[in-house]
């Protein structure tokens, strides 16, 4: 699989696109303005704990209170040696409002929902990630070798034989890791830890201890994998950045980066700007002819499987498998490009065959493979829905480069201009029997006062009649459709 990194970088925004075998895979951005702080640490505040939720909101400097759940505090090795915590131990027994702790934000603020956060620090590296709090040893489950897995929890404990407090969870990118390598992300951890405690003891409450690192450089640190042939910014300074970075921490990738000064855009060579804009789109066509529609909701996006103009060559049970499993492909690039995350309930077509539904599923699971994030995929069910989750800790596509229009509050849906006709009828009859005034008129859009002028002229008469007062109708160019006023004259 040949795989390259695209970073464009300009003052407003970094983007970082990933393409595979010359297929936009994912696309990561980030704003000057309102950068991530997933990763980030900070000397918070209790403000506020909620018994009922076994939860609290900490405040870390941002414009809402973050969330911390017991389940993600960290209790101290005395207390867990002694056994006084238990599992349902109360939270007010774990904190208590006012009081100071050291917090990173796990998820970032999603909409109306605040930072998720957690007292369980971890930092990460090229192939660890560091966990000073601990001395447990895990490895990426998406390392199925069990020779392999092995081999790694021997060089680990190798380049670990110092002692030194903290844990550590290997990778997937560390399947093929050296010792060498190891040590070298090892001491990396080491220090960054060093100089996070020393700001800790200085650092104000409600106060940033630590930052991430910048997109540019994290995508070096987390999207490049083994089988990468270039990475490619099209920004000096970032390029020298990233060099450097490459150079102290990931000295293999230096032969990979690449600078790239042409006047045509960088994210334009491969089309880049062109999948951002159907990613955006509800309709997603299949070659085949037939097509998925993707809906994001608040509480679950919902994915919608037809056939299209696809009527295949054989059976009707052969074209809706062949639709099927063309669709699961695409499903997987989608959740991913748009980084939907939540619920995911697919609707595949009905198929009578149970080796069809088998294998379809089958061939979700091994498309989802590749994704970083974390998925569980349910098996399907007798209505042909397969239900899945996918870990979400950054806004999606939708939500970071759209906002639900003005016009319907992201309904999607308009109210017809008849609709609103008989909205203004109804309006001048409960006014004209709670009020006296000698006139009306009504301020619309173009298109309802066209329909009462036309199509409704009749109706608009007769209320004249009834109500024993003229109305006057005026166009009022900025309104859209749903918008209206009567105004008594």
């Amino acid at each position: 699989m040949s795989e390259e990194i695209l970073i464009n970088v300009t003052p407003q925004e970094t983007r970082v696109a990933v393409v595979e075998n010359g297929m936009l895979q994912e696309l990561h951005i980030e704003r000057t303005h309102a950068r991530g702080i997933v990763g980030n640490i900070y000397k918070g505040k209790v403000a506020r704990i909620l018994p009922g939720m076994q939860a609290a909101f900490v405040d870390i400097g941002l414009e809402r209170a973050a969330f911390l759940h017991a389940a993600d505090l960290r209790v101290p090795p005395q207390q867990l040696a002694s056994g006084e915590i238990q599992v349902q131990t109360p939270i007010v027994e774990l904190l208590r409002e006012g009081e100071e702790i050291i917090v990173q934000v796990s998820r970032d603020p999603l909409g109306s929902k605040g930072a998720r956060l957690t007292m369980n620090i971890t930092l990460p590296a090229r192939y660890l990630v560091y966990m000073p709090f601990t001395k447990h040893i895990g490895i990426s489950q998406k390392i199925e070798d069990e020779a392999a897995r092995e081999r790694l929890r021997e060089l680990l404990k190798a380049a670990t034989e110092d002692g030194a407090q903290g844990g550590y969870i290997l990778r997937t990118m560390a399947e093929t890791a050296r010792e060498d390598e190891l040590r070298n992300d090892i001491h990396y951890l080491r220090r960054v830890w060093d100089v996070v405690q020393e700001k800790i003891v200085s650092a104000g409450p409600c106060t940033l201890v630590h930052a991430d690192l910048p997109l540019a450089l994290r995508a070096m640190r987390d999207l490049v994998r083994s089988g990468v042939e270039q990475i490619r910014l099209d920004s000096r300074e970032t390029f020298q950045k990233a060099e450097e970075f490459a150079g102290e921490f990931i000295p293999e990738l230096q032969a990979h980066i690449e600078y790239y000064p042409g006047e045509r855009p960088i994210f334009d060579l491969y089309s880049v700007e062109d999948e951002i804009k159907k990613a955006l789109d509800r309709k997603v066509p299949l070659k085949s002819g037939g097509y998925v529609i993707v809906d994001q909701t608040e509480a679950m996006t919902t994915i919608d499987v037809n056939t299209g103009a696809y009527v295949g060559r054989r059976t009707l049970e052969e074209t809706l498998f062949k639709t099927n499993l063309e669709a699961a492909q695409a499903i997987a690039r989608q959740l991913r490009l748009r980084n939907i995350g939540g619920i995911i309930i697919i609707d595949f077509i009905d198929m009578a065959d149970p080796e069809h539904r088998r294998q379809v599923v089958r061939a979700l699971e091994k498309a989802l493979a590749h994704d970083r994030a974390k998925v569980h995929i349910v098996e399907m069910s007798g209505l042909g829905l397969v239900e899945l989750t996918r870990k979400r800790t950054r806004e999606s596509l939708e939500r970071v480069l759209c906002e639900p229009c003005p016009t319907c509050n992201g309904r999607g849906i308009l109210k017809t201009a008849q609709t609103v006709c008989y909205e203004i009828f109804r309006e001048i009859l409960r006014e004209a029997r709670q009020f006296g005034t000698d006139k009306y008129m009504v301020l619309a859009s173009q298109v309802v006062i066209d329909m009462l002028l036309d199509e409704e002229a009749e109706g608009l008469a007769k209320l004249q009649e009834f109500i024993r007062r003229p109305i006057t109708l005026q166009v009022e160019p900025l309104y859209h459709q749903e918008q209206y006023d009567i105004v008594p004259m």
